[in-house]
């Protein structure tokens, strides 16, 4: 078995005696050397370097990380640049170090005579296998570099439909935990001082003041069980999630049935399919291998079950456009342009145009969602922290009668 590829940090001097320094990918800190002195330079400190540094800057590899591997080397190969030379180029503008490995190793496994896609498919942690279908199928048809810029194209736009939902969700989750924040810090900080002046007057406190005050009282001292309460409920969340096919399940239908979100991420799923479908069958890859490839990329158990039966159904001789209506998940628009896609035999087209169109919904509605949840949130701080304070000013009223 190779030797994993390390990188090394290096400083030396070039042909010129100017100093240098820099990073080198190699197996050992011998075989670096040399390709350091075939480079003209001599080192003059070498070591490895630490995973700590790799932490802290790019230690993990992120699925934007393989869309900009995949646009970098479909680049290079569309410039005529050979397959192993394009790996080594790619490898060597990159800042992230494992990543950097991961292409290096690739590299030497496909240098050894392995397959492009045979040799991606020992990291299905870092290519899925539509990833490595596609890359198969490109090589078998001999038009690799065509593939790799679909994947690319592909991959982006998912990645882009990723971040619009995100941006979605964390928006009013931020907010609403900065007003958490705001507001315990007003319960257990500033409440009690409020409380101390009361003290002094003499008078009963108004009933609103009185709960706020009780609130404080719970908060201060019951602070730490609370927080506790909500990491543990967070926690065992998590956990549950990771274990147990059924809470996913449960999450994902729930998320589809939320307002306005559900109908958000059921947009999403939508563009996805009609995306990843487009791609891969425009790609050579037969329908039923496609539905496949696209039932795994769904990101939802809801649509991952209905596409699993479309594949039963295709498979047994019934037409795609009627096993999607029989679902009874996915609109009529898609299934429509399915039927036209089928009839004219242009079914990639067809799909490429529902996903673009799918794709802009979601654009628009995250757009229209973020608009519309400003003056919600805002209200709900208003509600919240306004009403924490008019309950602190509220015995000033009642001054006069104490005095009297």
């Amino acid at each position: 078995m190779a030797a994993a590829n390390q990188v090394f940090a290096w400083e030396g001097t070039d042909k010129s005696g100017r100093k240098t320094k820099g990073e080198i990918t190699s197996t050992n800190t011998n075989i670096a050397k040399a390709e350091l002195r075939k480079q003209g330079i001599n080192t003059t400190k070498i070591k490895k370097k630490s995973a700590g540094l790799s932490l802290l800057g790019g230690g993990k590899i992120t699925a934007t990380d393989t869309a900009l591997f995949t646009r970098q080397l479909a680049t290079m190969m569309k410039a005529g640049v050979p397959l192993v030379q394009s790996f080594e180029i790619v490898a060597d503008g990159l800042d992230n170090p494992k990543l950097k490995t991961l292409i290096l190793t690739i590299r030497d496994d496909v240098s050894g005579g392995n397959a492009f896609a045979a040799a991606i498919r020992a990291h299905p942690e870092h290519f899925d296998d539509l990833f490595c279908n596609l890359v198969d199928a490109g090589e078998q048809s001999g038009a690799l570099e065509t593939m790799l810029d679909r994947l690319a194209t592909y991959q982006e736009k998912s990645e882009q439909l990723k971040a619009k939902i995100k941006k979605a969700m964390n928006y009013p989750i931020a907010v609403l935990v900065v007003a958490g924040i705001v507001s315990t810090l007003l319960l257990v900080k500033v409440v009690p001082q409020f409380e101390e002046i009361f003290a002094g007057f003499g008078a009963e406190l108004p009933e609103f003041t009185q709960m706020v005050v009780n609130m404080s009282r719970f908060m201060q001292e019951w602070w730490w069980v609370f927080l506790f309460a909500i990491g543990g409920a967070i926690f065992a969340f998590k956990e549950a999630l990771k274990r147990s096919k059924a809470m996913r399940d449960g999450k994902d239908r729930l998320m589809l049935k939320l307002p306005v979100m559900g109908d958000l991420l059921d947009k999403s799923a939508v563009a996805r399919f009609a995306r990843t479908l487009s791609t891969t069958f425009a790609a050579g890859v037969p329908l039923v291998d496609a539905l496949e490839s696209v039932a795994g990329a769904a990101g939802n158990v809801v649509y991952f079950d209905a596409i699993t039966q479309i594949t039963e159904d295709v498979s047994s001789g019934i037409n795609l456009n009627t096993s999607m209506k029989q679902s009874g998940v996915f609109p009529n628009m898609v299934i429509q342009m399915v039927s036209i896609g089928e009839e004219s035999g242009a079914l990639d087209a067809m799909l490429d145009k529902a996903a673009t169109y799918y794709e802009e919904q979601v654009d628009n509605a995250v757009d229209g969602l973020t608009a519309l949840m400003e003056p919600i949130i805002m209200s709900f701080l208003g509600v919240v922290i306004g009403g924490l304070i008019i309950a602190m000013y509220l015995p000033i009223f009642s001054m006069g009668e104490a005095v009297g």
